[in-house]
């Protein structure tokens, strides 16, 4: 069971008229003109674009690992886009999950360590955190490789130990970017398919940063970020 309070009646995300801008050189380019959506439990989004459109930035957004110029960001209910660094930290790693294009898996260490971690640090005890990282390394295909470290196994298998890292903390919401974007398409297919049967079993939201069109299309929605607005995509061919 998770030791996250999931409040019943609030989206798993919304966000309301988020904008953000850099500096380049003396210029201020904006990169985001008032992002709004809202994300319900157990529902998946994916958010295409051009390289360089603000994807990774907006999902930093979302995630609060970095703060907007305006607008608002809520978590499972609450704002965590004006909260201090450390109350956020805490809300973040109680309630989200990420998973990036490349696993950072620690070499030094085995599967079941590496996603044991994340809830030792969190302060679950050594026995739970364990037994917990088992049983999402085992829904992911890897409960045969519990004890080889990233080095003894093969990309995508590294890439499901990332999967299952994310999963082991039983998140409110999954943030992916770029997740199968090391891997070949057909490994690629499987490592989507079974973050998307984890997620919705758990009853997780997730959004997907991604290139990948066919992919994406498996998603609930698909929104596209255009000159720093998100579009409807559902136009899309299927």
């Amino acid at each position: 069971m998770s030791d996250a309070v999931r409040p019943e009646s609030a989206p798993a995300l919304e966000c309301r008229a988020l904008k953000k801008s850099f500096l380049q050189g003396k210029s201020e380019v904006p990169v985001l003109s008032g992002i709004t959506f809202r994300l319900g439990a157990g529902e998946s989004l994916a958010i295409i674009g051009a390289s360089g459109s603000g994807k990774s930035t907006l999902l930093h957004l979302l995630g609060g690992l970095e703060s907007p110029d305006q607008g608002e960001v809520f978590l499972m209910g609450e704002e965590i886009s004006k909260m201090p660094e450390a109350a956020r930290s805490r809300w973040r790693n109680r309630h989200l999950g990420f998973i990036y294009q490349f696993h950072h898996l620690l070499p030094e260490f085995s599967a079941l360590d590496n996603v044991a971690m994340p809830l030792m640090i969190r302060r679950i005890p050594g026995k739970e955190a364990r037994l917990r990282a088992k049983e999402a390394l085992t829904a992911v295909g890897l409960g045969e490789r519990l004890t080889h470290r990233p080095g003894e196994l093969s990309g995508g298998e590294r890439q499901r130990a990332a999967v299952a890292r994310a999963l082991a903390a039983e998140p409110a919401l999954l943030l992916a970017d770029e997740p199968t974007g090391n891997l070949d398409s057909r490994t690629a297919a499987q490592v989507f398919a079974l973050m998307a049967r984890e997620a919705q079993r758990r009853r997780a939201g997730m959004i997907v940063v991604t290139h990948d069109i066919e992919l994406a299309c498996r998603m609930d929605r698909v929104l596209r970020l255009s000159d720093g607005v998100l579009l409807d995509a559902r136009s899309l061919p299927r």
